[in-house]
């Protein structure tokens, strides 16, 4: 397998975290869109809706601190982008300090931190004053995460939860400290605090079989798992319950947990250490899980291991309720049948990927009153996969930072909802919620029935996409792999200082297929940094009762990709106001900020398919950022990464199909005297020789051969380049046709640069 194919070894991996890699797009257009948006601090539990949860959630930047705030930053691969509110607060040093009052009682919390890589240590607590004996145990080995495999992964996941019940009732009033002290970790970067008054740990019900009284150890020392495995037994024998008391017990492999009660004392008392804890292909159902933590031991994503806390099947009418998830791989990866599943009133936190995923023939099942932060991939998703996802509901959920994708995805199947959720600080890759017919494998079932998208919240969601070279909307319908006639209808939504764009109709895999059914009825948008609707593909939408106000730019980017496509069709019904403009200038992207777009470029609404007229620069590299297009590509090594700059990203065409051709539209007609060819530099790239001719046009209809075919040999030991020296000629689009590469059967190129001599 050739190791620069990052895509082989994702792709050609079954198991849940490799195909949860939901909006792993590609690169539609080339302009980039870098402008640093403003952020506010809007909680997701200031505004209505998303998750009713026993804590209140203090931000560390609007505590008391001599410490540094650091923020907003929306920039990919940032401590700050991955905070709540774009924001935190940098504990420096001994002294250093975050002061909370609070403004209900409290006897424990639960603290969002991030530590210098490598580091690990404690954190001193003080309660009015007073220290405490207890300290966060404080650690980065669940952080830093890198998934070198996904495209336009960067280090991520910076931030992990520590807890600690403060052995006192804190008045409402009250201030709780955080402070580095002698002997504490060095430095600390503190997101969120969340206190929480708990209830005593609950005693152990009739009818039930006690895990300690089959030979579990309370204190964490002996391996449980037979104890475990020897209670269900009993308790499936007897008509009974599992009781899992208030303890620390180490589960070291799978239980077999089918038609089984599994009862805790509360998830801040009876606490499972386990990355591998139910793992059934089948079950017969009645599966219940209550009032208990699984906390795993997973500092790293591995795609090939089921590091999880449900995998497959818990059976028909199953119940998950109560549970406190955190540092597995995924929450739950279900497969197989879950038929009236309900999984409510949980948390899943600090996931290296999803936190639940539906992985096909999921049926009426329930996801409810959850809150989920900092997943590795999309928060809850559908992917119908093998069979269908049908009539299944996200509702009601409190969603905070997923670090690579989407807070909700739905890839395909049928009368499935997303209502009345919460969802906030998406980074990149990843939209608030993401509509997909997004199929990563086969056999896929693509979106079929009425897609209902009701009430939801999102605050300052959508990103920069890497792979794109420009922005994901905070609520995206992607017809990525197949066309989407379905009917798709979204209702009541509230934007909150979207970074970019608020709703987004894209053909993620930069084929142009068609968005339609779609009907748009209520929505307000304040503080959008870009425009309200972002759409680069063909199709249409109905609008009504969309009102926005202190959008960025305009109000609609109307673009079609490829190029030579119709505009989307925007059906403007009753009650809209706020979004009358329209971008003019599909060579560039809107900026966060940036002001009336309808006087940039061109004024043709949008509708030129990407050869707008703004005039490149006098100098320099002419095809930087420039619209460009291919014959074919495969995965996400799009046209778009050879003019973005980055020689480390490539464009690859579709293999084994020569020949195959690259396009850039240099704005304006501009003497070329010469191209440079590149290839990423990394040694791991052998020499090869790329077969290719460059044609000239001025109208992208009638083509001149300017160099005729040759070999161009690209040797990573002399910086994997390569030069086309032509008879200098004015051109405004420039055509490579390769129909050759020695090193791989496809055409290859990280940078086609282009310049005056």
């Amino acid at each position: 397998m050739d190791i620069r194919r990052h895509r082989s070894v994702w792709l050609a991996s079954a198991t849940a975290a490799a195909l949860a890699a939901g909006g792993l797009g590609l690169a539609l257009t080339t302009t980039a869109a870098h402008a640093a948006p403003a952020a506010t601090a809007v909680s997701p539990f200031a505004v209505s809706g998303g998750a009713t949860v026993p804590f209140t959630e203090y931000e560390a930047e609007a505590a008391a601190t001599n410490g540094s705030q650091i923020g907003p930053d929306y920039t990919q691969s940032t401590v700050a982008s991955e905070a709540s509110g774009r924001r935190a607060v940098t504990l420096g040093g001994q002294g250093k300090y975050v002061e909370f009052t609070l403004t209900k009682p409290a006897n424990a919390v639960d603290v969002a931190v991030n530590l210098p890589r490598g580091a690990s240590g404690t954190v001193s607590v003080y309660v009015n004053g007073t220290k405490i004996a207890g300290r966060l145990a404080v650690t980065s080995q669940y952080s830093y995460v890198d998934t070198g495999w996904i495209a336009g992964a960067k280090t991520h996941h910076f931030f992990d939860d520590s807890r600690l019940l403060l052995g006192q009732n804190v008045a409402a009033g009250g201030k709780v400290k955080l402070q580095l002290d002698a002997g504490d970790t060095g430095s600390a970067t503190v997101d969120v605090a969340d206190f929480e008054q708990v209830a005593g740990a609950a005693t152990q019900p009739a009818n039930s079989v006690s895990v300690v009284t089959e030979g579990a150890d309370p204190g964490g020392s002996g391996d449980s798992t037979q104890a475990f495995r020897q209670a269900i037994s009993d308790a499936k024998a007897q008509g009974k319950e599992v009781w899992i008391p208030q303890g620390d017990f180490k589960v070291t492999s799978q239980i077999p947990a089918d038609g089984v009660t599994l009862r805790g004392a509360g998830n801040w008392y009876s606490v499972v250490h386990s990355s591998h804890f139910i793992d059934q292909g089948s079950a017969g159902g009645n599966t219940k899980l209550y009032d208990f933590a699984v906390f795993g031991d997973v500092s790293v994503r591995n795609d090939n291991s089921p590091d999880n806390f449900v995998t497959g099947s818990l059976g028909p009418n199953s119940v998950v309720s109560g549970m406190w998830v955190q540092r597995e791989k995924v929450g739950l990866w279900l497969t197989g049948n879950n038929d009236n599943l309900v999984v409510q009133d949980s948390r899943i936190i600090g996931t290296t990927a999803d936190g639940l995923n539906l992985d096909g023939s999921a049926h009426n099942v329930t996801v409810k009153n959850n809150f989920l932060r900092n997943q590795g991939d999309d928060s809850l998703a559908m992917w119908s996969l093998g069979s269908p996802d049908t009539g299944n509901s996200f509702t009601g959920n409190t969603i905070v930072q997923p670090n690579l994708a989407n807070g909700i995805a739905i890839y395909g199947g049928s009368d499935n909802t997303a209502s009345n959720n919460v969802i906030a600080d998406t980074n990149a890759l990843g939209s608030g919620i993401a509509i997909s017919n997004q199929a990563f494998l086969q056999p896929f079932n693509p979106l079929s029935g009425t897609v209902t998208v009701a009430g939801n919240t999102l605050i300052r969601t959508g990103a920069l996409n890497p792979n794109w070279g420009h922005p994901m909307g905070a609520l995206r319908v992607d017809s990525y792999d197949y066309a989407i006639s379905n009917d798709i209808r979204i209702s009541n939504t509230s934007f909150v200082d979207s970074p970019y764009s608020d709703f987004e109709f894209v053909s993620g895999g930069g084929h142009g297929y068609t968005v339609s059914g779609v009907t748009v009825s209520g929505a307000t948008a304040t503080g959008t940094g870009t425009v309200v609707v972002q759409a680069e593909t063909p199709g249409s939408a109905s609008f009504s009762n969309v009102t926005a106000t202190g959008t960025g730019a305009t109000g609609v980017y109307n673009c079609s990709y490829p190029a030579n496509l119709p505009a989307f069709t925007i059906n403007k019904g009753s009650g809209n106001s706020g979004w009358d403009g329209t971008w003019g200038d599909c060579g560039s992207w809107p900026q966060p900020g940036s002001g009336p777009g309808s006087t940039a470029g061109t004024t043709d609404g949008g509708t030129n398919g990407g050869t707008g007229g703004t005039t490149p620069p006098a100098s320099g590299n002419l095809a930087l950022n420039r619209p460009v297009s291919d014959t074919g590509h495969a995965d996400v090594y799009t046209a778009g990464n050879a003019v973005d700059g980055n020689a480390s990203s490539y464009w690859e065409s579709t293999n084994n199909a020569f020949p195959q051709s690259i396009t850039v539209d240099l704005g304006s007609a501009q003497t070329v005297g010469r191209l440079v060819l590149k290839l990423p530099p990394a040694s791991a790239w052998a020499t090869r020789t790329e077969t290719l001719s460059v044609l000239g046009s001025t109208d992208n209809n009638t083509w001149t051969t300017l160099k005729s075919s040759a070999g161009y040999t690209l040797n990573p030991a002399t910086g994997n380049t390569a030069t086309v020296t032509l008879n200098p000629t004015s051109t405004r689009y420039l055509r490579l046709t390769v129909t050759g590469n020695t090193g791989w059967p496809a055409a290859q190129l990280s940078e086609l640069e282009a310049y005056t001599s």
